[in-house]
């Protein structure tokens, strides 16, 4: 450890503490998960249906697309409504007209105010009662509520069909007709949308909140933030601003004299090294990652367009091939795999240069291995998609080929496990490079000792989303799937990134290794010690504690800390390349540098916190504002961040080529500008509409079809077209710069001008 003990001992501390928090509230989320009961009955004893029913119905929803086609607690797409809240309010008013016409003899819309003042505190006593008998492992629901029940559910069942009354209904929506053929899927179906309701209505034993702490916005019931929610929101923003000013104030004392940068090289380093075979053969990579980008970026504008036209693309109806659950999934899924096959591509260039510009044996052999094994999984998964929304495959082989149904994690189980073992596979490939360099005596070996803890962790971290199967509670999927949206890919990627960003710039001689290595480790614990625990800002309302509240809270205020001062690792990137002549050639990968900088402050950064406080989420969870965050930060920050590895690596597989300057100017300000129309011009703008529906009528409201049709929306959904071809424009041209850098020849396979030696750190 050297002079970096204390780094060391702090990044280590940090991490034991806070995947201990994780841990142990993740066994308070088992614990707490809401009942799912063995049977529903009526007060008169009528069995209605039982846990295997709601499962079964689980897995109905997956098999259509499930996060992909509105949402679930709040998670999900954003075109249909929230399941949940609008179940919920559906069978709400449907009680009260029940109960309007039992009383009154007429509708509940004709009472006078004091008579549905009464009808409405009688309806708040029998939602919120909590009639779940643990000993009996029966829930109890009155003879009226199972009538509003069945009322609820004959709409759903038309609804997911495809019968005329509502085929307007499934335009709106974005769902294609006959969603779900099977008659007794679709009635199962109601039973798990049922469930996920009575959770969101009912309290929890003992205590004056539901199971989703009062989630979604329902003020038919009483559901409304609580006093916890409030404290925990203020506590959060106390968080981030001692946190800001702690980071401040140990910038301005404890960072010690500033060392002088070293003198750059004359040559670039990196171009004395010999091309090795696995090296050379990074290039089928790199066309990849742009293959699915381009692919992401059309489907992107494909999904986008559903959102204004429901069933068809400019008149022509291909929702029945092509609907809009699938071609977000796909979107997604594309995304994920581009992003991470461009991290794959940057370490496996770096693993020769550690080793000292030599291939571990067949280690090029590997290398392809891998290639065919992504491209296998990429073409299953998608394949499988598709026949899982199609309603082509069984359903008892859905969860495993077809369609999980959980956003980010949508592929079916065995490409899952492929994938795993594709990281597994690439883990094994990077160490066979990197374990030589370590065990060479002498030199500074932390910045790789840091790569290398940040290369298992990606490696081994995935395995996460194999500690939930097809009906796994709800509740405990979330706390696993969360792993890898948000610890895996926000948090490991993240160290991953930073370190192999220092320690290129430190093997190019631009930034010293002390320097570089004292900053990877302080950056891995910053973004450690509130990422990790911070994970549970995702899990407010899906069916957990308080505890987990006050502890996603606080520490996912913490994330943003790291991220709102990083203009500075903007304007230090973009120093580098004024350092030396031959740094001309790493300008555009250096741009996409910046750019991660810059979208890390504002889309993860700002964006992130201005959905992470519970009593902001409470609002705004599965609004438009979700998307905002969500394209700033994934596109904005890791997508970047992949483009800028492919240039890296393209420059030096290709070194002949130099990068066309209009067709870069092109795909980089594109590429910026075009997501910054999208989300102002667009989805922020509907996400702050919603926000105000939300606060003043509901949850169901702001999702609902009445608000979402109105034509200001309309509009704005429309406008975000702009922004789209610009983006587009962007993207193709990228494409096409890639594809021309591959095509102007075969890699260089001269011998190094200089000997190569083993890296010393």
């Amino acid at each position: 450890m050297g002079p970096y003990r204390k780094l060391w001992f702090t990044l280590i501390a940090v991490l034991a503490i806070t995947f201990a928090l994780l841990g142990f509230y993740g066994g308070e989320v088992y614990r707490q998960a809401p009942p799912i009961p063995g049977q529903v009955v009526t007060a008169d004893g009528a069995r209605l249906f039982g846990r295997d029913d709601i499962l079964d119905g689980q897995t109905a929803w997956q098999s259509v697309g499930g996060m992909q086609l509105g949402s679930v607690w709040g998670h999900g797409a954003y075109q249909a409504p929230d399941w949940t809240a609008d179940w919920l309010h559906r069978e709400l008013t449907a009680w009260l007209d029940l109960a309007a016409r039992d009383t009154h003899g007429k509708d509940y819309a004709q009472l006078a105010a004091p008579e549905q003042a009464a009808l409405r505190e009688a309806l708040k006593a029998e939602y919120r009662a909590n009639r779940s008998d643990a000993a009996t492992d029966t829930l109890t629901v009155s003879p009226r509520r199972a009538r509003a029940m069945a009322q609820t559910a004959a709409y759903y069942e038309q609804l997911f069909s495809d019968a005329p009354a509502l085929h307007g209904s499934r335009e709106s929506f974005a769902m294609k007709e006959n969603t779900l053929p099977d008659a007794a899927r679709r009635t199962q179906l109601t039973h798990f949308f049922f469930w996920t309701a009575w959770a969101a209505a009912t309290e929890r034993e003992g205590m004056p909140v539901t199971y989703t702490n009062n989630w979604p916005h329902e003020p038919l019931i009483g559901n409304t933030p609580s006093a916890e929610n409030v404290m925990w929101s203020i506590i959060s923003v106390v968080v981030l601003l001692a946190g800001i000013g702690l980071l401040v104030w140990a910038w301005a004392f404890l960072r010690g004299k500033e060392e002088e940068e070293p003198a750059a090289p004359a040559k670039d380093p990196l171009t004395t090294f010999a091309l090795t075979p696995s090296q050379r053969a990074l290039g089928k990579y790199l066309f990849l990652v742009v293959a699915l980008f381009g692919f992401q970026v059309l489907l992107g504008g494909f999904t986008a367009h559903y959102t204004v036209e429901g069933q068809k693309f400019y008149g022509i109806d291909v929702s029945q091939w092509f609907p809009y659950s699938l071609v977000r999934t796909w979107h997604i899924q594309s995304a994920l795999f581009w992003i991470a096959t461009g991290f794959l591509a940057a370490g496996l260039f770096l693993a020769p240069l550690i080793n000292g510009g030599r291939d571990p044996k067949f280690q090029k052999a590997g290398v392809d291995i891998l290639f065919w094994a992504l491209v296998v999984v990429v073409v299953g998964s998608f394949v499988g998609n598709y026949l899982a929304i199609a309603q082509i495959m069984p359903p008892d082989l859905n969860f495993w080929l077809g369609h999980q149904g959980y956003e980010y994690v949508d592929l079916g189980r065995l490409w899952q496990i492929g994938k795993f073992a594709g990281i597994c596979f690439w883990l094994v490939l990077m160490l066979r490079g990197i374990v030589p360099a370590l065990r060479t005596p002498g030199g500074d070996k932390n910045l790789l000792a840091l790569l290398t803890a940040s290369v298992g962790a990606i490696g081994l971290f995935y395995g996460a989303g194999f500690f939930y199967g097809e009906r796994t509670h709800l509740t405990v999927m979330e706390y696993w799937r969360w792993w890898i949206v948000h610890l895996w890919v926000e948090g490991f990627f993240e160290v991953f990134a930073t370190t192999a960003l220092a320690f290129i710039f430190s093997t190019l001689g631009l930034v010293s290794r002390r320097m570089a290595t004292t900053a990877s480790l302080a950056s891995a614990s910053l973004f450690m010690l509130g990422g990790i625990p911070g994970t549970f800002h995702h899990l407010y309302f899906a069916g957990t504690t308080t505890p987990v509240m006050a502890v996603g809270a606080s520490f996912s205020a913490l994330e943003v800390v790291p991220l709102i001062v990083l203009g500075h690792e903007a304007w230090e990137n973009w120093r580098l390349k004024s350092r030396a002549v031959w740094m001309n050639d790493l300008k555009w990968p250096l741009m996409c540098f910046v750019a991660v900088a810059f979208w890390n402050m504002l889309g993860a950064g700002v964006f992130g916190f201005m959905i992470n406080p519970p009593i902001s989420l409470y609002y705004i969870q599965g609004l438009n504002t979700t998307p905002v965050h969500a394209h700033a930060a994934l596109f904005g920050v890791y997508g970047f961040l992949a483009l800028g590895f492919t240039l890296l690596v393209l420059r030096y597989i290709r070194p002949q080529y130099a990068l066309s300057p209009g067709l870069m100017k092109l795909a980089f300000w594109g590429l910026n500008l075009g997501l910054a129309l999208m989300i102002f011009t667009s989805l922020l703008p509907i996400g702050l509409i919603q926000f105000h529906a939300s606060v003043s009528e509901g949850m169901w409201y702001a999702r609902s079809e009445a608000f979402m049709q109105q034509d200001i929306l309309k509009t704005l959904r429309w406008g975000r077209t702009f922004g789209d071809v610009v983006f587009l424009l962007g993207a193709l041209a990228m494409v096409l710069q890639v594809i021309l850098g591959l095509l102007s020849g075969k890699p260089a396979t001269s011998e190094p001008r200089l000997q190569a030696r083993p890296a010393r750190g």
